[in-house]
Parts: C-alpha cells; sequence; structure tokens
C-alpha cells in the first residue's frame, strides 16, 4: 500500500468527531486513516504495532465477557443492569473498532482469545455472584491497568511517522479508548467498589492477572 498523507480535511473531521466513528461509520471505510496502513515504518515499529493492537483486541473480548458474565447475574437489577449495560455497550464499540484496526494493520491476533472468552466471563458471573460491590470493585481493577497500558501505549506510538493519516487517528483512538475506560473506573468507584468485601486482596488478585494476561498475549 501506498502511503497517505495526512489531509487537512481529514484533520478537520477529526476534530469533529470522536475518532472511534471513523471506524463505525460505514461512510469512512475508503478513508487512508482506516483503510491503509504506513507502509515506511521499520520491522521492529512493524512488530511493536502488531503486538499492541493484539493486546488491545484481547484486551476488548475479555472486557465484553466480564460484562457479559455480570450481566447475567445482575442484569434484572434495573439500576445495576442498565449500569453495566452502558458500560458494556461503550466495550462493544471498542472491540468493533479493534476488529477493524488489527486487519487494517495486518496484526496477527491472539491465539488465547478462547481463553479470554472464558476467563473474562467466568470472572464476570463469580465478582456478581459475590455481589454489586463485588463486580464494581473488579471494574476498578481493570480499568485501572488497561487505563494505564493506553497510557504505556500513546507513549510508545511516538516513535511512528505521522505522515501516514493512520497514525494520529490511532493514537486519538487510543486516548479515546482510554478516557472511557478510566470513565468506567471512576464509575465503579462512586457505586462503592471499595466496600467489596476483601477489596485490597480482589483487587490485587484481578490487576495482577491483568498483566499476566497482557503479557502473554505479547507473546502469543
Amino acid at each position: 500500500m501506498l502511503s497517505v498523507r495526512h489531509t487537512p480535511r481529514t484533520i478537520a473531521r477529526s476534530l469533529a468527531t470522536r475518532a472511534s466513528a471513523f471506524y463505525t461509520d460505514p461512510a469512512n471505510a475508503h478513508d487512508p486513516g482506516v483503510a491503509t496502513t504506513p507502509q515506511d515504518i521499520t520491522p521492529k515499529q512493524r512488530e511493536a504495532l502488531s503486538r499492541a493492537l493484539r493486546v488491545d483486541q484481547a484486551g476488548e473480548i475479555a472486557a465484553n465477557h466480564i460484562y457479559w458474565g455480570q450481566m447475567t447475574v445482575l442484569g434484572r437489577d434495573a439500576k445495576v443492569g442498565a449500569l453495566i449495560q452502558r458500560m458494556w455497550d461503550q466495550e462493544k464499540r471498542h472491540l468493533f473498532v479493534m476488529n477493524k484496526l488489527q486487519v487494517q494493520h495486518q496484526a496477527r491476533p491472539t491465539i488465547l482469545s478462547d481463553v479470554a472468552k472464558a476467563t473474562g466471563y467466568g470472572l464476570g458471573v463469580v465478582t456478581a455472584l459475590l455481589g454489586k460491590e463485588a463486580a464494581m470493585a473488579c471494574t476498578e481493577a481493570v480499568e485501572t491497568v488497561i487505563g494505564e497500558h493506553y497510557d504505556d501505549q500513546l507513549k510508545e506510538f511516538e516513535s511512528l511517522p505521522t505522515s501516514h493519516p493512520s497514525v494520529p487517528l490511532l493514537r486519538d483512538v487510543i486516548k479515546e479508548l482510554r478516557d472511557d475506560e478510566l470513565e468506567h473506573l471512576d464509575t465503579a468507584v462512586e457505586q462503592h467498589s471499595q466496600r467489596a468485601p476483601a477489596h485490597a486482596l480482589l483487587s490485587t488478585m484481578i490487576g495482577g492477572g491483568c498483566n499476566i494476561a497482557i503479557e502473554l498475549c505479547k507473546r502469543f
């Protein structure tokens, strides 16, 4: 694919809308920013980009299944169910965008996707069975790790050439997803996540598991 420069029209649109809309709106399907990948990057940069998208896609798969598991248990509660559903809907959007990015940048998906699905769903069910506060503690722990992870990626992506329109768009997408995840974290705390039984232990276990999953998905 040919390298395409970032046009003023693309820049203007990126300022006017959420970055993820470039991927969710079919009208943008042929925009160079969503349809091409930079060719003037080193093999090391390509591997870093592929590794990052592989981890992000796996993370969004797991997040969707966590909320699915929580909805299975808590979905009948009008207030809590609506809250979880709102966050789940955002995660569905995130996964849709990550699937598009994975194809666009020819990133190899993780071979652990089925593990992410099963583990995520199980975690969602178990924490929900422990009560609303434990379910929120799960969200708090997961989103803390993911927020930090997206921040690290933004620093890593600084080395990618901005001459190709997909790169500034990718950064904007990661910023948007990070902000959504941190919003979920804030929501969880507002919903008394820290009142969960053995909150510190639960947070440490879930956060540690997330970090292990990130490292595994980088490799596999």
